[in-house]
């Protein structure tokens, strides 16, 4: 029997979005971990059950440990914050993956400046 379409298209993607902007608020405005500083939401990723959302943030400064510890010790209070916020029946148990892409593209950006400068020279 074939699988029934959701309702609505794209749900998924609307509370990912929806949960990353709350997130975001939360972090900066009521979270008072000290371990915590300038963290920036990159993407949440949320399963299809709602149960789970992989929550990927970069870091302006401070220890990416130091800050994963504490967002996973405060994931319970973003919970909360979340569930008084959205209006969906399962407000999903919150993960936290650090991003290297900023780091990556960073790095990139220098070796691909390296490469023009040593060409530059060359002629």
């Amino acid at each position: 029997m074939p699988r029934k379409a959701s309702s609505t298209p794209n749900r998924g993607f609307r509370v990912a979005d929806q949960i990353q902007r709350d997130l975001a608020e939360l972090i900066a405005r009521e979270l008072k971990d000290p371990r915590v500083g300038m963290v920036t939401i990159n993407a949440v990723e949320v399963t299809p059950d709602y149960a789970h959302a992989k929550v990927f943030f970069s870091l302006l400064t401070g220890n990416a440990d130091e800050t994963l510890q504490g967002l996973n010790a405060a994931a319970g209070f973003l919970r909360n914050g979340l569930f008084k916020r959205l209006h969906i029946h399962t407000v999903p148990t919150l993960h936290f993956v650090f991003d290297r892409t900023t780091e990556r593209a960073a790095d990139m950006n220098a070796l691909i400046s390296k490469a023009v400068s040593s060409r530059s020279k060359e002629e």
